[in-house]
C-alpha cells in the first residue's frame, strides 16, 4: 500500500460546525493517542513502523507530517525521498502511512494537537519500533 490522504470536509450552520472524514475506515484500528509537541521542540522524529500502519488527524492547530518509504531497517538511506503532507485543524483530513515507513510530525503552531489511530495492538510496539535520530533524514524548511 501506498500512503494517502483521506479527504473529509467540514458542515457550518447556525448551530456550529461539524468536521468529518466519512471514508475512513476505524475496521483495523487498535489504539489511539493525541500528540502535543513541545515549544521547544516542535518535531517528533523519526519513528519506523514494519507492521503498524499510522492515520494522522489533525484536532487543532497546524502539522507538517513528513514520511520515508524505509529501503533497509538496519541502516536505511540517508538520501530517502522525504513526502510530506500539511494538515491543519481547518482542512479535515487524514494521511494514512502504511507499514514499512518512518513518519516525523512538526507543530506549526503552539498547542497544536494530532490524533493517531494506530492498527497494531499496545502489546506488539515493542517489537515493531524503529527510532532514528531526529536528523537522520534533513527536514528542508
Amino acid at each position: 500500500m501506498s500512503p494517502e490522504v483521506i479527504q473529509g470536509g467540514n458542515f457550518s450552520d447556525q448551530r456550529g460546525t461539524i468536521s468529518y472524514v466519512n471514508d475512513f475506515s476505524f475496521n483495523n484500528i487498535e489504539r489511539f493517542y493525541i500528540i502535543t509537541n513541545s515549544d521547544e521542540n516542535p518535531i517528533r522524529a523519526w519513528q519506523g513502523h514494519k507492521l503498524d500502519s499510522k492515520n494522522f488527524y489533525c484536532v487543532s492547530g497546524s502539522f507538517k507530517i513528513h514520511f520515508v518509504k524505509i529501503d533497509s531497517w538496519e541502516n536505511p538511506s540517508k538520501d530517502l525521498t522525504i513526502e510530506t503532507v500539511e494538515v491543519s485543524e481547518f482542512d479535515s483530513k487524514i494521511v494514512y502511512i502504511p507499514a514499512g515507513y518512518a513518519n516525523a510530525v512538526e507543530s506549526l503552531e503552539k498547542n497544536s494537537k494530532l490524533i493517531s489511530f494506530s492498527t497494531l495492538p499496545l502489546s506488539n510496539v515493542k517489537e515493531d519500533d524503529t527510532r532514528y535520530p531526529v536528523d537522520y533524514w534533513e527536514l528542508n524548511e
